[in-house]
């Protein structure tokens, strides 16, 4: 009698969470708000820029192999063509700031400088689009960029109109140098719709909400109505410390800008700075493992010519990228921390989940982490069962577990165990 009444009780237990994964199916296909509606970025942009790395150098006689010029694009666009990373999803080439003359032209248009860019925008676009890839570039909505050259303010048709005749494929929209936060969100609405009204199909990178967020807090149904993706915290360093600050901003906003995710708009926790200088490998899969759970742009900001090989092949990783390119486009969130574990997941296409620990620990070795299964995705991650396959740090399949089976894990020091869980009947 007791085991019959056991039986019962698990199978109405099991038809109560069935019927819950029903319910998070029906919900995970309701669509958030309205994303601006150019067709584009429909799972997270992918490419390389060049701003962490490279900065403003525009020294190109003392630092010819550095500087920011058309040369430096070239060899990029050589090497993402030649070396696999297009063929991986990182298909835009993105300029960042300080490409520009310090005055615009006669008409009023933006001009790159003529000694750094002798080709100019378009020519370099065209080399691009001959490499497969496109082009982005930079400008910002306030009357200078933040390094000081020309901004956009009273030249927002012009300047998408240039950027259009170019043949430029995406546009990061900076916010300094702004009068009054009416001005900021007028001239971030104004480029939106100037840039559609080019008929060029041109993603839209906002600052928006980072530069809103000292005076108020951001809108993010709006910015979605005009961005494709937007940032909203400091610019990243080649530090840990820089990457955990970004980390520890986005859990400690997640019920805010989770939801605002989605095809056609993204979170931007800023670039990759993978095969630089300042991470440690287990740093690096961290940072690797972290963007793809919250379904950020992936771009790069290193020395494509100088990568060592292992940061290539993490960069490069189909299964890691699959997880942030995911179509059914929900962002990550972080599901608990605890005793500096961190448990970060993300649900997928199929029923599928990705599942993030990261060991915040700075001090002694590696720890062990016990999960429990029904703990994860609501308790519908492993149910009746699943597959659990670890993807970071070593490529591997774990095996089968039940439901109810807890999973035990190390991980290393400011290191992250990443893990796919896809369910099996």
């Amino acid at each position: 009698m007791t085991g019959t009444m056991n039986l019962r009780s698990r199978a109405q237990l099991l038809g109560c969470v069935l019927g819950l994964r029903s319910l998070a199916l029906v919900l995970w296909g309701i669509p958030g708000a309205r994303a601006l509606d150019n067709g584009l970025a429909m799972t997270p942009t992918m490419g390389w820029l060049h701003w962490e790395r490279f900065m403003c150098n525009t020294d190109c006689e003392e630092d010819p192999d550095s500087c920011v010029s058309e040369k430096l694009f070239m060899q990029m666009a050589d090497l993402m063509d030649s070396e696999g990373w297009r063929d991986v999803g990182y298909e835009y080439l993105c300029i960042d700031d300080c490409w520009m003359a310090p005055q615009r032209d006669s008409k009023g248009r933006l001009q790159a400088d003529p000694k750094r860019f002798p080709g100019g925008i378009r020519r370099l676009a065209d080399y691009v689009h001959g490499k497969g890839l496109k082009l982005g570039i930079y400008a910002d909505v306030g009357k200078l960029t933040c390094a000081g050259f020309p901004g956009s303010y009273g030249y927002y048709d012009i300047d998408a109109k240039t950027f259009a005749d170019w043949g430029v494929d995406l546009l990061k929209f900076d916010g300094c140098h702004f009068d009054t936060l009416v001005d900021l969100a007028d001239g971030y609405k104004y480029m939106s719709l100037a840039l559609n009204r080019t008929g060029r199909s041109i993603v839209y990178s906002c600052e928006w909400p980072l530069y809103m967020m000292p005076f108020r807090k951001p809108n993010y149904t709006e910015v979605r109505e005009y961005c494709n993706h937007w940032r909203n915290f400091a610019d990243i360093y080649d530090a840990w410390q820089s990457v955990k600050s970004v980390l520890d901003w986005t859990s400690s906003n997640q019920e805010k800008i989770v939801d605002a995710a989605g095809p056609g708009g993204w979170n931007d926790p800023d670039m990759l700075v993978i095969g630089n200088f300042g991470l440690s490998w287990d740093q690096q899969i961290t940072q690797m493992a972290l963007w793809a759970i919250m379904a950020a742009p992936l771009f790069m900001s290193n020395d494509l010519r100088q990568i060592s090989p292992q940061a290539k092949a993490l960069l490069q990783d189909k299964d890691v990228i699959a997880i942030n390119q995911d179509p059914l486009g929900k962002q990550g969130y972080r599901l608990r921390k605890e005793d500096n574990i961190e448990v970060w997941e993300r649900p997928l296409s199929d029923f599928a989940w990705a599942v993030a620990m990261v060991n915040l620990q700075e001090i002694g070795g590696p720890r062990f982490h016990t999960i429990s299964l029904a703990s994860l995705g609501g308790g519908l991650a492993c149910l009746p069962a699943c597959l659990i396959t670890e993807l970071l740090p070593v490529k591997g399949k774990l095996g089968f577990y039940e439901w109810t089976s807890s999973l035990k894990l190390r991980i290393n020091p400011t290191g992250t165990v990443l893990l796919r869980l896809d369910r099996t009947n």
